[in-house]
């Protein structure tokens, strides 16, 4: 059965509060996540989902989530270059991209390589 909300006043939209905003983008970016069912639990409309991941990633504060692997695990089939040996840090791009900066390589110019990248 239906569930139906009425809403009285004068405004007549709901209001969603930045952490229910958050918990919803999160579930719709969960890897395997189909927007528009998570919109359907949600009851809100796939398009505001886009709406608000855009909103996010425009206050976003420059800090990403890290997941940190065993040296074997970040390149299982290029084990025996001796680049892959020493400790580095691997990003990738929404999935399109993957850069691996070695340890030895300045800040300055890990920075302006990654900026340049997620443009």
């Amino acid at each position: 059965m239906a569930r139906v909300e009425i809403f009285s006043g004068p405004e007549r939209r709901r209001h969603w509060t930045d952490e229910q905003k958050r918990a919803i983008v999160a579930e719709s970016l969960a890897p395997g996540a189909v927007v528009s069912a998570v919109a359907r639990r949600a009851e809100v409309c796939p398009g505001q989902i886009y709406r608000w991941r855009q909103e996010l990633r425009s206050i976003a504060d420059g800090f990403a989530r890290v997941l940190i692997a065993p040296p074997e695990d970040a390149a299982p089939n290029l084990a025996d270059r001796a680049v892959d040996r020493e400790p580095a840090i691997e990003i990738a791009f929404a999935g399109q991209v993957q850069l691996r900066i070695p340890r030895t390589v300045p800040p300055e110019l890990a920075a302006a390589v990654v900026k340049a990248l997620s443009r």
